[in-house]
């Protein structure tokens, strides 16, 4: 087990005058609390704080920090509060202790929401102080150093959880080791029998490569000394889960991949980084699109340096990498490296506030999420983007996901901008909306106090900013549509029954009803009533009861799909209306759905469409399977008038002449008119012809389907949706 003389001995060795009395105290605090307590492993729990302890020194944190890593789970864990621990250790201290706390002790519907919204509460302990995360993340990572110990079954679930946030969360601090360690762990737990045979091959690769690194790096040495700049160089194998992921996106064989190296290139000043660039492109030559410039342009974590690849000695493609020592430092520490609680007592810089710009925005768009699954669902989505950088006309930068569109980059700005987003240009250029930007863009967008979010921008942007905000805007039109059809319903309903719903509500007994159903508005009660979740009749017969006190209430009509079928004079009798009866509402706006065009006779299922009524679907359209199951409501066909309802179909026939003849003849003798049509001759003598006719029923579709199939030219004749 690490000893406490080691972390206190790293600590020492990076701080000026550090408060080492205050880690001591913490150790044996933590000894305490945890005595008798043991791992999984077998080990005491204490070697648990200290590991994690250790991580934080090895990042070169702060006392504060690294006593926090040792209290971490005393609060949860033990019987320790955090009044006890800010007592004994400050604010400081508990704080950030008290932002580590698990929430395993609520309740929560599922797994899924006690994850989503354990996460959550760490990204809002980020927002007051970013070492909570630090502590977090060297939690995670012993975890899953220790993770071995663990059944199969956990061992997948925690690796999973670790590749979808915590890998991704140390990527956008800076913190490389950490993200590198991490995504080997997962892939060892998460897919052993890929992750075994990286590693074969990557050390029988290691085996035979090392002369291959020794020769570049003399080579690169030479040239440097030539030049008279003073570098480093050194030569690594990439980790096994970059190799896997660049295997996936490119569905290549680890035989196939040649990049397996990669050297950096340590110089002393920023001129040298370009000097040395030009060099490399002047002994091998550079692969196409792969030089990126993060210098210029830094990533959000702060990484900085130069990336090239080029083909070295033998045609080996070698990836490499040029920075000072200052970004190296931060390329391997990240956000530790420009630390803003290294003099204590002090705040940090506005340049330090600036770096995590992309926390604030998170947490800017989470407030609007109320469903923890969709928060979790939008931050998986952003954390795993990779980054362009583009600018305003005014020269700023903004940093979006790869892909992001011109929408993207309006939420950015401001919400309103977004909302109001009609166009934009793209290096002085008209550009659509769903053009993805790229690095470097000059994007300017065309605004219009007329123009609201669409549905149709959910297909393309990138950002959870923008998706959140669009979802908004959808969620509150369509609220507002139900409403307004319930009201429609309401009334035509309330006339029958002799009730003024408009007199009701003015009266004050809708509020009545809303608060007696447990809904905190009478517009909450409407839109409810708007997507069919609960019947006018329902809401009319209690409002009647209400107004007609001690008479007999309105009763609920039985489906008619109960009663006994009409005889045919009966039905003849039936009133014609629309054709449709929907249970429990009367006089709503009813239209047919054109993907599938139902017909009477066929069973059918209705939709409520927010603010257009009620639209019929066949029962076996395949649309169904993509909407809200809550908005269906059950119909039937009812008093249909003998009038023509649109039906597709298709033949398929020997192409002949006289053939188009013979079907249209067919249609013409059972009085089926032809509405549209097309015909095509395929290579194969054969010719399709697809028609939208006009029939009364589905007895009489079939009916002339069946004629046309007893054709002997036609090998098929169907109805098609």
């Amino acid at each position: 087990m690490i000893r406490i003389n080691e972390i206190t001995d790293k600590v020492a060795s990076y701080m000026e005058k550090p408060d080492l009395e205050l880690i001591q105290k913490a150790y044996i605090f933590a000894a305490e609390a945890h005595a008798g307590q043991t791992r999984l492993s077998g080990e005491p729990y204490l070697s648990h704080p200290m590991s994690v302890a250790k991580v934080l020194a090895d990042m070169q944190l702060d006392e504060a920090t690294v006593a926090a890593g040792l209290l971490h789970d005393t609060v949860e864990d033990t019987k320790a509060t955090i009044d006890e621990i800010e007592e004994l250790f400050g604010e400081e201290v508990a704080d950030i202790v008290d932002g580590m706390t698990k929430i395993s002790k609520m309740q929560f519907e599922s797994k899924a929401v006690a994850q989503a919204e354990n996460i959550r509460k760490m990204i809002l302990a980020m927002a007051e102080d970013i070492r909570v995360l630090m502590v977090k993340l060297a939690d995670r990572l012993h975890n899953m150093r220790t993770l071995g110990f663990q059944n199969s079954v956990k061992q997948r679930l925690i690796s999973q959880e670790t590749l979808d946030i915590y890998a991704p969360l140390a990527n956008r601090l800076g913190l490389h080791r950490t993200k590198v360690e991490l995504e080997d762990l997962c892939l060892k737990y998460t897919k052993p029998d890929v992750y075994e045979q990286i590693d074969q091959g990557v050390a029988a690769h290691h085996t035979s490569g090392n002369d291959y690194i020794e020769k570049v790096i003399g080579l690169i040495n030479k040239m440097l000394e030539e030049n008279s700049i003073k570098a480093r160089v050194a030569g690594r194998t990439k980790h096994k889960y970059s190799i896997y992921a660049k295997m996936q996106q490119q569905n290549l064989g680890l035989d196939q991949i040649f990049d397996l190296i990669a050297f950096r290139i340590i110089v002393t000043s920023l001129k040298d980084c370009y000097a040395v660039l030009g060099l490399i492109h002047s002994i091998w030559k550079p692969v196409t699109g792969r030089f990126k410039d993060y210098i210029s342009i830094p990533k959000a974590n702060m990484y900085q340096s130069l990336h090239t690849t080029v083909i070295g000695p033998d045609g080996e493609r070698i990836e490499i990498q040029i920075r000072t020592e200052e970004m190296n430092r931060v390329a391997e520490y990240g956000v530790a490296a420009h630390w803003q609680y290294k003099e204590r007592g002090k705040k940090g810089s506005n340049r330090d506030a600036e770096r995590f710009t992309w926390l604030r925005q998170i947490l800017d768009w989470q407030r609007d999420l109320k469903d923890p699954r969709e928060f979790m669902a939008s931050l998986r989505f952003d954390l795993f983007q990779d980054e362009v950088y583009v600018f305003t006309p005014r020269g700023d930068i903004k940093e979006l996901p790869e892909g992001a569109t011109p929408v993207d980059f309006a939420y950015t700005i401001h919400s309103k901008v977004g909302d109001h987003c009609a166009g934009a240009k793209v290096n002085g250029r008209l550009v659509t909306l769903d053009t993805p930007l790229k690095n470097g863009d000059r994007v300017e967008v065309i605004t219009d106090a007329h123009r609201n979010p669409s549905r149709d921008w959910l297909k393309y942007v990138k950002t959870a900013r923008a998706r959140t905000r669009i979802k908004q805007y959808i969620r509150t039109e369509e609220r507002a549509r139900a409403i307004s059809l319930a009201k429609e319903m309401l009334e035509k309903e309330g006339r029958k029954l002799g009730i003024n719903v408009a007199k009701a509500a003015k009266d004050g007994f809708l509020i009545k009803i809303a608060e007696e159903l447990s809904f905190p508005s009478v517009d909450e009660l409407l839109s409810q009533v708007g997507y069919a979740r609960i019947t006018p009749r329902k809401l009319l017969q209690r409002l009647y009861g209400m107004l007609h006190v001690g008479e007999k209430p309105v009763e609920e009509p039985k489906p008619k799909a109960q009663e006994p079928a009409p005889s045919p004079s009966e039905a003849a009798k039936t009133k014609k209306g629309e054709g449709i009866r929907i249970t429990g509402v009367d006089d709503v706006l009813v239209r047919f759905a054109s993907c599938c065009n139902p017909l009477p006779g066929e069973p059918i299922v209705g939709y409520i469409s927010r603010g257009r009524g009620v639209t019929i679907h066949a029962a076996n359209c395949p649309n169904l399977k993509e909407l809200e199951t809550e908005r269906f409501v059950s119909v039937a066909w009812d008093g249909v008038e003998d009038k023509p309802y649109p039906a597709k179909i298709r033949i398929v026939c020997r192409n002949f002449k006289g053939a188009l003849s013979q079907v249209t003849s067919l249609l013409t003798i059972d009085d089926v008119n032809i509405d549209a049509g097309t015909f095509q001759s395929n290579v194969d003598g054969n010719a399709v012809m697809e028609f939208t006719v006009e029939v009364t029923n589905l007895t009489q579709l079939y009916g002339v389907l069946d004629k046309i199939r007893n054709v002997e030219s036609v090998t098929e004749a169907i109805r098609v949706s």
